[in-house]
Parts: structure tokens; sequence; C-alpha cells
């Protein structure tokens, strides 16, 4: 009994040292105003208080998923934790424009290297199905409701005292979440550095993703068709077929490609991509739409994320784990994708000045459902076919797929809600209308964005039945 409370205790300590990181995602948003008079920035320059930290975090997740595997995932998740602790200290002691931004990206370097290990660590604490995916809800839940957390908290602390704090709440968090960490956490020996210390490569794909986001985040001041874009995507693509190109050739690959041989790995990857766009698209356009044409406060747009939370938390928590034991996982993801796709397409037609209760209330809450069915069921399958030895790095990729996934997905939809708000003001709607109409054609977009993942999730559960069609076929043979 003692083990198996041990076990959850640490998923506890696991599921809140990834809350500290995923609430100051976007805990900054709330407090960026303040930010700006504080030091002085200009409006591109606040940018990178945010770019810098997401930056940082898409480029370095695969590579410490890797080293998670080779030196030992307890070690890698206590010095992110650190650094990520250290980090906030500088980032709220910052009294100048680069002091900020520079502990912004030394955060993102610790977000990155202490969550990327740790689907890995849950996968090894829980082998049995069941449990597995109890687990995994209890994360999906921690990972979702920390947005809406850090919107709640960052209106909260940025009123009351200053945008400081919102730094400096992560001091005593995260020293508390390292010491009960280095207790209870199960100390494990990676498989060797020796095993794969591929350091050209490793460099490769950092730079690669880490340019890859730069490219993205900067479409919002120089457009996603200009030639520099093309450029720095030009060279983003290169290094990435280089790195391909070294991982099939090399003796000790970083990302070894037989990882994408399993139709699982490929599949829920892809499928991770497609639903960062749509869900994270939503909350970036919905907190657009509830300050600029609801004329809602910080707080107000806090509380009425709620429902997404609350719902979630249910499902994630209570229901996920034995929806999935019973219908299998690869239904409940595409189960959850259809109440989202329902979400998406009632908040896309409905009114510019929606009545909160009426109009948002049950959308909100369906797609606090659509993700307590979706992202359980989609990492208990990207973590299904991955042997111990890969676990860190699959880890890794999944998290990468969903950040590089989300930032280009948010770069896509401004853009489009952008060029249709010009539009619309062209065409002689006022500056309110306009605005309206941009977000609601961007989560237009989206529910077509969830339609792609449904086809991908429905290949996905087809080619699970054929292995599994032909494994029995091969059992039965062997048997006769």
């Amino acid at each position: 009994m003692g083990m198996k409370n041990s076990r959850w205790l640490s998923l506890l300590v696991l599921c809140t040292g990834f809350l500290l990181i995923v609430v100051d995602m976007t805990i900054v948003n709330v407090a960026l105003p303040s930010i700006q008079r504080d030091l002085g920035f200009t409006q591109s320059g606040l940018a990178w208080v945010i770019n810098a930290y997401l930056i940082a975090f898409g480029g370095l997740l695969l590579l410490a998923g890797r080293v998670g595997d080779l030196v030992g995932r307890k070690r890698v998740f206590l010095a992110g934790l650190a650094l990520f602790t250290a980090a906030s200290l500088l980032c709220g002691l910052s009294f100048s424009q680069p002091m900020l931004i520079a502990a912004r990206f030394i955060q993102g370097i610790g977000g990155a290297v202490s969550s990327a290990v740790i689907l890995a660590m849950i996968v090894t604490l829980f082998p049995e199905p069941v449990e597995r995916a109890k687990a995994f809800g209890i994360f999906s839940f921690v990972a979702s409701a920390g947005a809406v957390v850090g919107l709640i908290a960052g209106g909260l602390i940025t009123q009351s005292v200053s945008w400081h704090w919102i730094f400096f709440v992560n001091l005593p968090l995260g020293i508390v979440t390292a010491l009960l960490a280095a207790r209870l956490l199960e100390p494990d020996r990676g498989i060797g550095i020796r095993q794969g210390a591929d350091i050209l490569g490793a460099v490769m794909v950092t730079a690669a993703l880490m340019l890859g986001v730069y490219t993205i985040v900067q479409t919002s001041d120089y457009g996603l068709v200009s030639v520099r874009t093309a450029v720095l995507g030009a060279v983003t693509m290169v290094l990435l077929v280089a790195f391909v190109v070294r991982q099939a050739r090399g003796r000790n690959p970083i990302l070894p490609l037989r990882l994408f041989r399993s139709r699982k790995v490929t599949g829920s990857n892809v499928v991770q991509a497609l639903m960062s766009t749509s869900f994270l698209g939503f909350f970036f356009v919905c907190s657009l739409d509830f300050q600029r044409v609801q004329g809602y406060g910080p707080m107000a747009i806090g509380l009425a994320f709620l429902p997404v939370a609350v719902v979630m938390a249910l499902f994630s928590i209570r229901f996920s784990a034995l929806l999935i034991g019973r219908f299998g996982a690869g239904r409940m993801l595409v189960a959850g994708q259809a109440v989202a796709l329902v979400a998406l397409a009632m908040v896309a037609v409905g009114p510019t000045h929606a009545n909160y209760l009426v109009h948002m209330l049950v959308p909100l809450a369906l797609l606090g459902l659509g993700g307590g069915l979706t992202f359980p069921a989609l990492t208990m399958i990207a973590m299904e076919d991955v042997s111990p030895m890969d676990a860190g790095l699959a880890s890794g990729l999944l998290n990468t797929t969903g950040q590089v996934g989300g930032a280009f997905g948010l770069a896509v939809l401004a853009t489009l809600a952008g060029a249709y708000s010009v539009d619309m003001l062209r065409g002689g709607a006022d500056t309110v209308q306009a605005l309206a109409g941009g977000y609601h054609f961007a989560w237009l977009v989206s529910a077509g964005v969830v339609v792609a993942t449904l086809g991908v999730a429905a290949w996905l559960l087809r080619s699970n039945r054929v292995e599994q069609m032909e494994t029995a076929a091969a059992e039965a043979e062997a048997a006769a």
C-alpha cells in the first residue's frame, strides 16, 4: 500500500513541477501592460518577454528528453526545476529590458529541461494501462488547467501587488517541489552518455527548432509571406533535413528514426501538432475577444475560462481512465475531437456581442469535455509502443510537436484574423465588428483544423485495428 501511495505522491510532485511551468506561460500575458509601463518596452519589444521563453522552451525539449534517457530522468528534472526557479528570481528582480528578456530565456531553458522528461517518468511509474490512463488524465488536467490558473493568478497578483510578484511566487513553490522530488522520486540510471552523445546532431536540431520558433513568432511583425520569413523558414528546413540525414546515417543518433516506424508515435505527434493549433488558438483568440469585443477585465477573463478547467478536471481525473479502459484510447481520442469540433462551430457562428451564459458557457464546457477525453488518450497512444530506453525522447518529442505546432498555429490564426478584420474595415464595418469578424473567422479555421485532426485520428484507429488483426493472425499461425 505504501509503495502505491508513494507512486501517486511522485505523480503529484511531477504535476506540481509542470504546473509551475504551464502557469508561467499564461500568467505573464496578463501582466504585459504593467511590464511595458514600468520598463518602457515598445510594442514589438514587449513581445520578446513571451518569445524569449518560447524559443528556448520549444528549441530544447527534444534534446532535454534525450539527455534524460542518457543520464537519468530524476537528475534532469531536478536540474531543470532548479534553473527555472533561479531564473524566476532574476525575472522578478529585473529592472531593465535586457535583464528581463535574458532571464525569461533562461527560464525557458529550465522549463524545457524539467518538463521534457515528465511523461517518461509517469510511464515508468505506472506500467499498468488503467492506472497509467488515470495518471495521464491527472497530468493532462494540470497541463490544461494551469493555463486558466495563470490567467486568474496573473490578474489577481498584478492588480493587488505588482508584476514582479508573478515571478517571485515561483520561488517557494519551486524550492518545495524540488525538495519533495529529491526525496520522493525513485533514482534512475540512464543508458549512459556514450550511448547517444551525438553533439553535432543535438546542435543541429536545437538550432533548427529555435530558429523555427523564432521565425514563427516574428511573423506578427513581418508577416507570414514576407521575404524574411521565407529565408528564415528555408534555413530552418535545411537544418532539419541535414539533421534527419545525420540521424539516418549516424552511429548514436539523438533522435533514432526507428521511433517513427510506429504508426502510433508518428500519428499521435501529427495529432498533437494539429490539436495544439486548435486548442491554443481558441484560448488566444477567445482572450482577445473577451477583452476587445466583450470588454472584460483581466480577472473576468480568467473566471470566464473556468468551465473549461472544471469540466476538464472532472473528466481527466474521474472518467477518462474508465472510458479509455472500456472503449480504448483511439475511440476516446476521436470522441474528444468530435466534441471539440461542436464547441468551435458554436462559437464561430455566435453573435458579435455574446451573452456569456447563452452563447459561451456551453461551448467552453464542451471544449473542456473534448480536452478531458482527448489529451489522456493521445498521451497513452503516443507512449504505448515506446521502449523504456526511448521514453524520455518520445516524451520530449510529443511536447515539442505541441509547442511548435501551437506556435505555428497561433501565428497563422492571428494573421488570418487580422487580414479578415482589415477586409471588414475596408468594407465599412466599425472596429468592434471588424475585430469580432476576424476572431469568428479564426474559430472557423480552428474547426477546420479539428476536422483534419479527426481524419488523422481515424487513420490511427484503423491502422491500430489492422495491426491487432495481423498480430492475432500471426499468433494463431504460430499456435497451429
